[in-house]
């Protein structure tokens, strides 16, 4: 019996489909925009399974998309790294665990 997917997959998930002795049918995004909203649903996806149980599993999930992303982007980590070093010099980061609850006027 078929199970319907239509999501971005690792590279390697293929070849674990075959080796359960199953066949995955696949394609290739046909253009940049389409692999672009495969990533934000993939990030998407991942965030949610993260949210869910925590594990670091997950987390490193998180990871891997954002480095696929930041490649499509054409960002180097070096970049990224310093546009998020230069926000949180401005705006500060998350280490005092500051809870905004409204504002008031």
């Amino acid at each position: 019996m078929a199970r319907e997917y239509d999501k971005l997959v690792r590279d390697e998930i293929p070849a674990i489909i075959e080796e359960n002795g199953e066949t995955p049918v696949v394609r290739t995004a046909s253009d940049d925009d389409e692999y672009a909203a495969y990533l934000v649903e993939k990030l998407r996806e991942e965030v949610t399974e993260y949210a869910e149980d925590r594990s670091p599993e997950e987390l490193a999930d998180i990871l891997e998309v954002v480095r696929a992303i930041r490649e499509f982007e054409g960002l180097t980590a070096d970049e990224l790294e310093a546009l998020r070093a230069e926000k949180a010099a401005e705006r500060g980061g998350f280490q005092e665990r500051i809870v905004l609850e409204r504002v008031e006027s």
